[in-house]
């Protein structure tokens, strides 16, 4: 069957319904209009990087082949932006982070060699992707720049789990240690904060906490200068939309 012949004529005389407002679509998200145009389905538009423009050729001829993707064009925003790499290293992890801040594209990062104490700087960089090379099949390159484009990550679960350790490492050696944890909140920040959220006043949080007023008005004051907001009210509206408390 034909797509006209499912399609009734409009009388000359209707008076077309006003469409629906829609959001709009951020980069790399398909419209309906996008994903069936011609009747071609939509492509996700990807950029490669590489340090080695033989590994980039090579990518470049499987990407082609894919019906799922297209190569963005020049001046065209990519969805998804592919970079290559034999070992991340820190010049790497500079080259990876300057890709992502250049128009906060996501990253899926194909690599040769990958050591795996080097996975938080990579997420760091902005790299929600990671896939080895010997693993790159066509496939997989597909499935990761999908998840990429749609803002979710997709990562070796070994990798995961290495990232994992890193970040219970960093927090029992560095954070705890310094009273402080991943939430950007000190403990006795939290508990002020707490406090103030339920409506005590700065007296009465000192008596409950056992402080001085003059520290719990310190406290408050170095939270609110070190996360640029105006007041206590503001601060606790901030910690609560965080889920800090």
């Amino acid at each position: 069957m034909s797509l006209t012949s499912t399609i009734a004529p409009v009388a000359p005389s209707a008076t077309p319904s006003a469409a629906p407002l829609h959001p709009a679509h951020p980069v790399g998200t398909p419209t309906s209009t996008q994903r069936q145009f011609a009747g071609r389905p939509y492509r996700i538009a990807v950029r490669v990087h590489s340090l080695d423009p033989i590994s980039e050729a090579g990518i470049l001829v499987q990407l082609r082949q894919r019906p799922e993707l297209r190569i963005a064009e020049a001046g065209e925003a990519a969805a998804v932006v592919i970079a290559i790499a034999d070992v991340v290293d820190e010049p790497a992890t500079r080259w990876l982070t300057a890709l992502h801040r250049a128009d906060g594209t996501p990253v899926v990062l194909v690599v040769g060699q990958l050591d795996p104490r080097a996975m938080a700087g990579i997420v760091g960089s902005g790299v929600c992707g990671v896939l080895r090379r010997a693993e790159a099949s066509p496939e997989r390159v597909v499935r990761v720049v999908r998840a990429a484009a749609q803002g979710q990550g997709d990562m070796p679960p070994d990798l995961v789990r290495h990232l994992l350790d890193q970040v219970s490492l960093l927090n029992r050696t560095t954070l705890e240690p310094r009273g402080l944890s991943f939430a950007g909140l000190t403990e006795r920040e939290r508990d002020v904060l707490k406090l103030i959220a339920d409506g005590l006043s700065t007296r009465e949080v000192a008596i409950k906490l056992a402080y001085s007023e003059r520290t719990i008005k310190a406290v408050l004051q170095s939270l609110t200068i070190r996360l640029n907001l105006r007041n206590r009210t503001q601060a606790v509206a901030y910690a609560v939309r965080n889920g800090w408390i």
